[in-house]
Parts: C-alpha cells; structure tokens; sequence
C-alpha cells in the first residue's frame, strides 16, 4: 500500500507544472547562425522556410545555414517507414546528421517538397502540425514521385518559434494519406 501511495505521489508531483522548470534555449553556436526573424515570426513560416530550404533543382545548393537557425539546439528529425518485413522503423536524428545524410541526394537527384494541406493545434507556446505534403524532383514533373505526412512540434519562446521535431512518414499502398490531410 505505501509503495502505491509512493508511487501516486511521485506521478503527480512530476505532473504538476511546479515540477517542470522553463530553461532557456541553448545560445547559437557556430553551425546554427541567428535566424532571418521572418523565418521565425509564425509557426507557417517556419514550417515554409523549411520546405523552402531543402527544396531546389538537380546541382542547386541549398542554404544549411538558413536550415540550421531553424532548429532548437535539442532539436530532432525522425523518418519512419516500413521495414522489409513489414515493421515500423523510425530513426532520429540531429539537423546537422540530416544535413550530412540527405544533403548531397537533395541536391544530386534534385527534391522539391511543397506543402498541400495542414491542420494545426496550439496550445499556448506548443504548436503541432500536420503538414501533407507532395515531393517532385522537378517542379516541371506532372505528378510527384512521393507523398507523406511531416508532424511539425514547435515552440515559441517569448521571441522566436522553434522547431523541435520533425517526425515523417510517407504514404505507401498499405497506408494512404487520409481525406481529412489532403487539400
């Protein structure tokens, strides 16, 4: 009975809004520079700078800096999809790794994701949304190669929005993007 009465207590107090301290976001470093204040102004433009950054032609280099001064310093990409056996995979990863990772394909092949409908939820300085989108690999294709879902968690700190996570998944025969996502 006490260990219950223990454990209830421990629930609650770590429940209770007394119990989270606010801190401070980290300062910039050298690999994340100040954010252009448009970028950061709204929850759209921030989710628009991002679509605007990693998007471009076959041989277009994108703006890494702009995509990092986007992020919080804990900031996290997650991909999801289907394993060959059927499982649900995601991995995380820093803004920096994603820089790495997809960077030379984006810009190899060529990515254009364009966002065609969102639904937000806000409940004071937490934002979600999600954020349907259609990738081409040139704006000039007459259907994208690729659809999906990214579920954006931002924050606004009293100055700035922040992005905190980016978790994906794609769309895929056994899994199409529902009526209530899509335009």
């Amino acid at each position: 009975m006490r260990a219950s009465t223990l454990a209830a207590a421990l629930i609650l107090a770590l429940a209770s809004p007394v119990a989270v301290q606010a801190q401070d976001p980290a300062p910039a470093t050298a690999t994340a520079p100040a954010a252009n204040p448009a970028d950061v102004a709204t929850p759209e433009a921030i989710i628009d700078a991002v679509y605007e950054v990693i998007s471009g032609d076959a041989g277009v280099a994108r703006d890494w800096d702009r995509f990092r001064s986007l992020f919080h310093p804990a900031a996290r990409l997650i991909p999801s999809g289907v394993r060959p056996d059927g499982t649900i995979a995601a991995s995380s990863l820093t803004p920096e790794d994603y820089v790495t990772r997809a960077g030379p394909q984006l810009v190899r092949d060529g990515f254009h994701e364009i966002e065609i409908a969102s639904t937000s939820e806000r409940f004071g300085s937490v934002v979600h949304v999600f954020s349907t989108y259609e990738a081409r690999r040139s704006l000039d294709d007459a259907e994208p190669f690729l659809r999906g879902i990214n579920s954006f968690q931002l924050m606004f700190d009293g100055t700035r929005w922040w992005i905190l996570t980016i978790y994906w998944r794609a769309e895929d025969d056994s899994l199409p993007i529902p009526a209530e996502y899509l335009p």
